[in-house]
């Protein structure tokens, strides 16, 4: 059974209709514990988010997902519209319904998935008109379809859409997409005013420029929206670099509203990401290692097809207690996923996911305690221990 929070009294936080975020402690660091409620659902932060790109965390049933302690899913729009579809999804009673997960979700604009096309689309001001890579199928996303698409799937946070360029992009070319965001961004507020009933974050484009950071931060924030992400990171720069970004981002917003970094990160990069003041995180890197045989563990990565865990009968971490850590072996693990078990690819995506929300969680704790920086210290070096 996962672990949770002490509940706390309801929230003050402003924003759409049953949508709030309440500040509850902020470290020296200016790492951030909060909670995020929606219609669905009460989110503790620092939160990570699973990806369930076709509706689904892969390999995984929604209550296997719940079980690691994830509280709120990201769904991929881009994929959903083409596959089966908004309409269908709304006429079979929504996203949730659909893969029956009852708790909040995140739906993307799409914008990330078509910008990553290359020569299958074009982009103008009016949005981007791209090919299917299903079917080859012509489509146009609008910021308006963007957020159509995302009403019809009934997610409870929508994000708007984004131009987002190639980590080593040109300046003109990081500048040029900065500012078709902001009009598409307000485009969106349009299309879903404030108190609509729906919450809409903003995103915060500008690459590694500081100046471009700053300046479209002040943009995005100014249109107004429930809460604030920062894009176009984790396309190509160094790492440092990221975290460059998200320590000068971070303070540029709301305070009172939720930050989200988008796209990040390992477990590292949470920590850092986390003392910069980020209260969200997705990533594909938990479910996809796992899929590969790679293992998050408190100190650091076990690669599972070793063969020096041939006959090891410990768990994978020992300080875990995941379904797969209480009940199977490093060896049993390795077995699985050299023989191409589906239940090694389940036991390493259950693992994996709740080693990311135990982090989480450990922060929250550290947070609430004022002591994050030294928590933050131990567990990096745990995580640069090695796995023996």
């Amino acid at each position: 059974m996962a672990q949770t929070d002490p509940i706390v009294p309801a929230h003050t936080g402003a924003g759409s209709s049953a949508f709030g975020f309440d500040l509850l402690r902020t470290d020296p660091t200016g790492a951030r514990r909060g909670r995020l409620f929606t219609a669905r659902g009460t989110v503790d932060t620092p939160a990570f988010m699973p990806v369930g790109t076709y509706g689904a965390v892969k390999s995984l049933a929604p209550e296997e997902v719940a079980a690691t302690g994830a509280q709120i899913l990201l769904g991929n729009t881009y994929h959903l519209f083409l596959r089966p579809g908004h309409e269908v999804i709304a006429s079979l009673g929504g996203l949730h319904r659909f893969m029956g997960w009852s708790g909040p979700i995140l739906t993307d604009s799409g914008g990330f998935q078509v910008f990553s096309l290359a020569s299958l689309r074009k982009v103008t001001d009016a949005g981007v008109e791209f090919r299917s890579h299903l079917d080859g199928a012509l489509h146009m996303l609008t910021p308006e379809k963007a957020m159509e698409i995302q009403a019809a799937l009934g997610s409870d946070i929508s994000m708007v859409l984004d131009e987002c360029p190639p980590g080593q992009a040109p300046r003109d070319v990081v500048a040029g997409a900065m500012e078709r965001t902001s009009a598409w961004a307000a485009r969106c507020r349009r299309a879903v005013p404030a108190g609509a009933g729906r919450a809409v974050f903003g995103i915060v484009q500008g690459g590694v420029h500081e100046d471009l950071r700053r300046a479209h931060a002040q943009e995005i924030v100014a249109i107004g929206f429930d809460g604030y992400a920062v894009g176009g990171v984790s396309v190509g720069e160094p790492r440092e670099r990221i975290h460059e970004v998200g320590r000068l981002t971070g303070p540029l917003l709301p305070s009172g509203s939720p930050r989200y970094m988008m796209g990040m990160g390992s477990p590292e990069d949470l920590l850092e990401l986390i003392g910069s003041g980020f209260d969200m995180f997705d990533c594909v890197m938990p479910t996809r290692n796992a899929r590969n045989g790679t293992l998050f563990t408190s100190r650091g990565p076990l690669h599972i097809r070793n063969e020096a865990w041939t006959r090891d009968a410990r768990p994978v971490d020992p300080s875990c207690g995941c379904a797969a850590c209480s009940g199977f072996s490093r060896a049993y693990l390795r077995h699985l996923f050299l023989s191409s078990e589906i239940l090694g690819h389940r036991l390493n995506t259950i693992h994996n996911l709740a080693f990311y929300q135990g982090l989480m969680r450990g922060a929250r704790e550290a947070i609430a305690a004022g002591d994050y920086a030294a928590w933050r210290a131990r567990t990096m070096a745990g995580l640069a221990e090695g796995v023996r």
